[in-house]
């Protein structure tokens, strides 16, 4: 609980930054007759929208699991991450069309320097904004609140590419305004992509990493009474793992106390990993 009130904590705050930081933006681009910052505000009234759906996201992955959810519900946070990359990928093909479709009309104005500050403070604030909503999302291990973080790197990348177009624009080369916007759109449409297939891996049950297979066997191995493992398969399960380890014990001991050996194997799992929501022991009888 205390992790989904810190992450919608987060969210509202990074949702009041970019309302001001949009206006701002489109605004600017209008007097400023800059149509790479006007496709910049556009990407950041898309961080409104898809921040939104981070509070979705935090808010029904952080119930508790119930009769038609009995492993609980973290998977939806990969449901809406991969909502996210597709709001990104949107958002990165609206700004490429209109960049090309502004370049082959030659409707191109020279961009007033109202244009190039409010892009320089964009730069500075969504920079800001991404690494504060990654070290919450990488604290509370929240998908969707990193991908909403990436997205605000991808607004600020927006932002470096109109200002880049905006000063060459006014140094003589007006073409570079709408040439900006095309790149930004190829760096968030990028994103989307990655983001995209990490949310879809994180939906077909994917194994742990090779680094959590070895603590998970370390510290399974470093039980008393634990002969060796014969088995191990984890799932991701949102952001949190499930664990399916078979262990040898000694043949000769009773029931009794190789259901001990077994319980305190996923005692430690559960309390010294984390990330780890439930482990499964089965027990294999060891014979030399």
């Amino acid at each position: 609980m205390e992790n989904y009130k810190l992450g919608i904590r987060a969210s509202w705050i990074t949702i009041i930054i970019n309302i001001i930081l949009a206006v701002s933006k489109i605004v600017a681009g209008i007097l400023g007759s800059s149509n790479a910052m006007v496709a910049d505000g556009v990407h950041t009234l898309s961080d409104i929208l898809t921040t939104f759906v981070v509070l979705m996201g935090l808010k029904i992955s952080s119930k508790e699991a119930d009769d038609e959810h009995p492993y609980g519900h973290e998977k939806y946070e990969s449901v809406f991450a991969k909502i996210l990359s597709v709001l990104l990928l949107l958002t990165g093909i609206f700004i490429g069309y209109k960049s090309i479709t502004i370049l082959i009309n030659g409707d191109i104005k020279i961009p007033k320097s109202i244009a190039l500050i409010t892009a320089f403070l964009s730069i500075i604030v969504k920079e800001g904004m991404y690494w504060y909503t990654i070290k919450i999302a990488r604290k509370i291990k929240s998908i969707s609140m990193e991908a909403d973080a990436w997205h605000h790197r991808s607004d600020a990348f927006s932002s470096v590419g109109t200002f880049v177009g905006v000063l060459g624009a006014r140094l003589g080369f007006p073409a570079l305004d709408p040439i900006a916007g095309i790149i930004v759109s190829m760096l968030v449409i990028k994103v989307g992509g990655d983001l995209y297939i990490k949310s879809v891996k994180e939906l077909v049950d994917e194994s742990a990493s090779k680094e959590m297979l070895k603590i998970i066997k370390e510290k399974t191995k470093s039980i008393d009474g634990v002969r060796g493992i014969k088995d191990l398969k984890t799932r991701v399960f949102g952001n949190k793992i499930y664990v399916d380890i078979e262990i040898f014990v000694d043949s000769n001991i009773s029931v009794k106390i190789g259901h001990d050996i077994a319980e305190k194997v996923h005692d430690r799992l559960e309390a010294e990993i984390s990330d780890i929501k439930h482990c499964m022991i089965h027990i294999e009888p060891f014979q030399k």
